[in-house]
């Protein structure tokens, strides 16, 4: 065990030093044209926020269209949604350029959808290194979905450091997978029920309590280093399996953001959890490789080493318990 917790630790820290910035802070955008009239389009502009504070993205057309209404802007479920119309010469929007400024300076997805009057359905999704893309040549962003898993597991620094915490708890490898497994299996089921509409729990209170659930890890963790036999060191799978529903709902919420339409949601649901295992899984090969090496150059880690994880895991989720719970109340 404490061999892994020597391989980890700057994972660890690292943890402590974006995740308190960055936990849950990757998400989608969604920019959406609906062809209401042969020249008009209504415009839906849905940009991540947290309180009030909204990144600086604004979407640019082509110079032939203009805008034929004020935007209504609201915020609603950490996001700032925007709507009004357009006007474009339809002859001249196809191969036009629709580019999204200022998303190189963010590391935020944003789905670009165009819904034609004739039902054809024009998809893409821009990135931070590829801003922009000339309407006609976007595809059904399949694969797209399946990146926004990844990155949502990877860059999402709470979901990352239970499933650390899982690692370390769990020191026999059989063990380790059953758990990992009963992981992944609860929060494909929530996360399926949630995004097909079967189950809803408000995002707010599941981020709070998934903050939550890493404190429970890391006590148990600190628990475990003073040879105490509790319950995630008898069970770690179910313990696994109860806390992976909840995150589940949190993984549906991340995906929910992006707005798809019912027609669209088996195929994103399918590879944005596809996207979601496998980032998940070359996290827990990194964890075991880095703790291979470690041990291979170093030797076994000081007894001090588990503790020190344990408090650095707590301190962090703690403080996303604290700053969840205030966001659930917020001052008027």
């Amino acid at each position: 065990m404490s061999v892994r917790l020597a391989g980890l630790l700057l994972l660890v820290w690292s943890a402590w030093g974006q995740g308190v910035a960055l936990a849950h802070e990757v998400r989608p955008g969604l920019l959406q044209l609906t062809q209401v009239e042969p020249t008009r389009f209504d415009v839906l502009w849905k940009i991540p926020a947290r309180g009030d504070r909204v990144l600086a993205l604004r979407p640019v057309f082509s110079e032939h269209c203009r805008p034929v209404s004020t935007p209504l802007v609201r915020l609603a479920n950490a996001a700032q949604v925007s709507r009004w119309a357009i006007d474009c010469d339809t002859g001249l929007l196809q191969g036009a350029e629709i580019r999204i400024e200022g998303l190189d300076a963010t590391m935020v997805d944003v789905l670009v959808r165009i819904n034609w009057s004739s039902g054809t359905v024009m998809s893409e999704i821009l990135r931070p290194s590829d801003t922009s893309f000339r309407i006609g040549s976007g595809t059904a962003p399949t694969w797209g979905y399946l990146t926004l898993g990844v990155e949502h597991i990877l860059f999402g620094i709470d979901h990352l450091l239970f499933v650390l915490g899982l690692v370390l708890l769990v020191p026999d490898m059989w063990q380790l997978v059953k758990t990992i497994t009963a992981f992944t299996v609860a929060h494909s089921i929530t996360l399926g029920l949630s995004t097909l509409g079967f189950m809803y729990v408000p995002q707010a209170p599941v981020e709070a309590v998934i903050a939550l659930s890493i404190v429970f890890v890391a006590s148990e963790l600190a628990r475990q280093n003073n040879a105490q036999l509790d319950v995630m060191a008898r069970y770690p799978w179910i313990v696994a399996f109860i806390f992976g529903l909840l995150h589940g709902f949190g993984f549906a919420g991340a995906l929910a953001e992006v707005g798809l339409p019912q027609t669209d949601i088996p195929l994103a649901l399918l590879f944005f959890n596809i996207g979601v295992e496998i980032g998940q899984l070359g996290f827990v090969a990194t964890v075991l490789g880095a703790a291979w090496m470690f041990h291979r150059v170093v030797g076994p880690a000081p007894l001090w080493v588990p503790r020190l994880a344990a408090y650095c895991i707590g301190s962090v989720s703690s403080f996303w318990v604290i700053e969840r719970m205030v966001a659930l109340f917020p001052s008027k």
